[in-house]
C-alpha cells in the first residue's frame, strides 16, 4: 500500500488549480488532465468544446500525515467559486464545473460533511453547485500545460487570474505553503 493518497479535484481551468495546490506542504504532485466525460483519451481542444463531458481538473498526490484531505478540500472551497454553475470567472462551459472525484468512502464523506458545514455557515452568497461524483478514470493533459503557470508567471491570463489565486493562498494558508 502506497503511502501517498490522490484526490481528484475540478474547480476551473488547470492553469489556475494547479498553481495553489502546488504551493502545498505535503503535495507530493500534481497532473493537470481530465475526468468525468465519456471520450476516451479527449485533447485538449477536444474538451474545450465541452462536447467530450470531461472537466479540466486536477490529480494531487499527497502525503496523509503532512497534509489532510479535509486540509486539500478546504483550499478547493477557497480559491475558486462553487456557486457557478459550469463556470469560472471569465471560463464558461461544462469543462470548467466545479466536481470532487471521490477516491473512497471516506473522501466521499468528508466532501459531503465541508459542503454541508459551508451551506450551513452561509459561507458563500448563492447556493454550492459543486458535484460530488465517484472517481472513475483521469486523463493526463499535454505536457504543455503542466507547471504551466510556473513555467509562463507573465502570460496574461496567468498573470490576472492565476497569480490572484496563488496570492489568496498565500494570505489565508501561509502555514501550508510548502518553505
Amino acid at each position: 500500500m502506497s503511502q501517498y493518497d490522490i484526490a481528484t479535484f475540478a474547480n476551473g481551468c488547470f492553469w489556475c488549480t494547479e498553481a495553489v495546490f502546488q504551493r502545498l506542504r505535503g503535495v507530493i504532485n500534481v497532473q493537470s488532465g481530465y475526468s468525468g466525460g465519456h471520450t476516451p483519451n479527449p485533447s485538449y481542444r477536444e474538451v474545450c468544446t465541452g462536447n467530450t463531458g470531461h472537466a479540466e481538473c486536477l490529480q494531487i498526490t499527497y502525503d496523509p500525515t503532512v497534509i489532510t484531505f479535509s486540509q486539500l478540500l478546504e483550499v478547493f472551497w477557497a480559491t475558486h467559486d462553487p456557486t457557478t454553475l459550469n463556470r469560472q470567472g471569465n471560463d464558461v462551459g461544462t469543462q470548467y464545473r466545479s466536481v470532487i472525484f471521490y477516491h473512497t468512502e471516506e473522501q466521499k464523506e468528508a466532501a459531503e460533511k465541508s459542503l454541508k458545514l459551508l451551506e450551513k455557515e452561509k459561507v458563500f452568497d448563492a447556493p454550492i453547485v459543486t458535484a460530488i461524483e465517484p472517481f472513475d478514470i483521469f486523463y493526463p493533459a499535454e505536457k504543455e500545460h503542466g507547471n504551466y503557470y510556473n513555467n509562463h508567471p507573465l502570460q496574461p491570463y496567468c498573470y490576472y487570474v492565476t497569480r490572484p489565486k496563488v496570492e489568496k493562498l498565500k494570505k489565508l494558508y501561509a502555514d501550508w505553503i510548502e518553505k
